[in-house]
């Protein structure tokens, strides 16, 4: 890589962003002074190339930064803004391999200070450099631990709606596929990063949230997919107007669970370019994407669009990159001849086009060289965009390597000058409310549909009702007139006999008026007749004198007669 001395060696004053006052020191001790080393940034020598992109100039910091990685910080600004955020830098020591050449001056020449999450780099026996980090992990630590301090943060902000990016930097063979890659299938204990970023992923989404991945490859500046192979030389597409790169024809595979994306990740490691070097049995000779997609509805209250008063939801899309840079090496040391030399050029020329833009970055330069490189522009929300990002940096204790392990420390102190401005990528759901729309159009038109057929099977019904009603009232009507008929005959019959009636009871009245009159007549004839009815009764009286008499003589003629049918009955006797 591209040596970036000639910028490390500038002074300024540094003021560290409030997330980063652990790496301030009171003093050091007179044989590792916090100095600046004007060692490259890789391991593949050239000078620092003319810058070709222009990068607008945005707001600058209160605080000034220093490009001496290892400045004193002076008090933080108290207006600082809190959606920047610097790099994350931790670095990783790989433990010694039996192959590695015993050192003949010195053991080791690297030196982990855990607890001041300080690196010392050992020149000689006498002299050394420290250099801070945000975390620095020694050779034993597990990969669980690396993943929870470097990792875990970015994954719970991109769960959150923000994009992240977690790098692994460094010479060949220190480790950063095993840091980042490893599967661990045989024993969980060993997962990388990728394998641990997709479990919490999956464990923290809920059944209406996606997870979808890609996994890519940079191989000698050509982009080809890890999951179809047969997809070579992808082009990178820019947004002219939000300026998002994007790699269109990539295969984009939805995740079911955590045993469907190992075999996905398995699938994408085997398409991998490597080789075996002198430096690395396992060489990975192309720097590997692995993209996480994630659509999340938002948790907070939805917005409304007061035009119509509908609820728009909100949307998070937000996307995780776990990137694995092939290691740079040195020809002399990794042997590398044919076919090996010309990937190796390809690797340190991306790696040395990466040390510009850090560097550029870091000085607040107003010209970016994003172009000279793919891997740059794939990377180009990762250190200074709107991504979340964390830098792993791999080196390994061997003296022998002392120049790459300098130049691995010097890449990391330039990264934790970046601040990136994170962003939240939330947006209205207009898909999803599209579907909603269409899904209550849909149940809607049935409705109306289905209200239909009941307001034509009413009114089927209502038109046979009134048919019969009409048909019923057409019947009352005439039973009604004939009735109504009937009736006015019936009146004119009872007229009549009324006005017979009342003939004859004027009839009654003149006979009553006669009999009253006669009446008053025989009143006068039985006061006339009075003296009569006493004759009457005197004659009556003597009347029934004579009848007792006359009956008196009847019996006694009974008697008579009786007794002359005795004595003839005697004389006949007698005879």
């Amino acid at each position: 890589m591209a040596s970036l001395g000639s910028v490390g060696r500038n002074s300024h004053k540094f003021e560290r962003p409030p997330f980063n006052t652990s790496s301030s020191s009171s003093s050091a001790p007179t044989n590792s002074s916090l100095k600046s080393n004007g060692g490259g940034g890789g391991g593949g020598g050239g000078a620092q190339g003319q810058q070709h992109s222009a990068r607008p100039k945005g707001p600058t910091s209160n605080s000034r930064r220093s490009i001496t990685p290892t400045s004193r910080t002076r008090a933080l600004p108290i207006d600082y803004d809190p959606e920047s955020e610097r790099v994350r830098v931790a670095v990783r020591l790989r433990p010694r391999n039996a192959d590695d050449p015993p050192d003949a001056d010195y053991a080791e020449c690297v030196e982990i200070q855990p607890e001041l999450k300080r690196l010392k780099l050992r020149k000689n026996n006498w002299s050394s450099e420290a250099y801070r980090f945000d975390e620095v992990f020694t050779e034993t630590s597990s990969q669980k631990r690396v993943y929870e301090a470097v990792a875990k943060p970015v994954v719970e902000s991109v769960l959150e709606g923000y994009n992240g990016t977690v790098m692994a930097y460094g010479q060949t063979g220190t480790g950063k596929t095993y840091t980042l890659g490893r599967i661990g299938r045989e024993d969980p204990s060993e997962r990388g990063m990728m394998v641990r970023s997709l479990e919490d992923i999956l464990a923290s989404i809920s059944a209406t949230d996606s997870v979808e991945v890609s996994y890519l490859q940079l191989y000698m500046e050509s982009i080809q997919d890890l999951l179809a192979p047969e997809k070579t030389n992808i082009p990178i597409v820019e947004d002219a107007k939000t300026g998002e790169v994007s790699v269109p024809g990539i295969e984009i595979i939805k995740i079911r669970n955590l045993d469907h994306f190992l075999q996905i990740l398995q699938l994408g490691e085997s398409n991998r370019h490597a080789a075996n070097t002198k430096m690395n049995t396992e060489s990975s000779r192309s720097h590997a994407i692995l993209t996480v997609y994630i659509r999340r509805s938002a948790n907070e209250k939805e917005e409304t669009d007061t035009s119509n008063g509908n609820h728009v939801p909100t949307v998070r899309k937000s996307k995780l990159l776990i990137v694995d840079l092939a290691g740079s090496e040195r020809v002399n040391k990794s042997g590398s001849e044919g076919h090996l030399l010309e990937e190796a050029k390809f690797i340190n020329l991306s790696l040395s086009s990466l040390g510009k833009c850090i560097n550029a970055l870091a000085e607040n330069s107003p010209h970016i060289p994003i172009r000279d490189s793919k891997l740059t522009r794939l990377l180009r929300d990762s250190f200074g965009g709107s991504a979340r990002t964390s830098l792993i940096i791999t080196i390994g204790p061997s003296s022998r390597h002392h120049a790459e392990t300098a130049s691995t420390v010097m890449f990391g102190q330039r990264a934790m000058k970046v601040v990136n401005t994170v962003k939240l990528k939330e947006e209205f759901d207009y898909e999803s409310l599209c579907k909603k729309l269409e899904s209550q159009v849909d149940r809607l038109s049935a409705e109306i549909d289905r209200q239909q057929k009941l307001r034509e099977n009413e009114r089927g019904e209502l038109n046979k009702l009134l048919d019969a009603f009409e048909n019923s009232s057409a019947e009352a009507e005439k039973r009604f007139l004939a009735k109504s008929e009937l009736l006015q005959k019936e009146n004119a019959r009872l007229a009549s006999e009324m006005k017979e009636v009342l003939q004859e009871l004027d009839m009654q009245k003149q006979q009553n008026k006669m009999l009253i009159d006669e009446v008053a007549r025989l009143v006068t004839s039985v006061k006339n007749t009075k003296s009569l009815e006493e004759e009457n009764a005197r004659l009556e009286s003597e009347l029934n004198d004579v009848i007792k008499e006359l009956q008196n003589q009847k019996d006694q003629n009974i008697i008579m007669h009786d007794e002359v049918k005795r004595m003839e009955m005697n004389s006949k006797h007698i005879k």
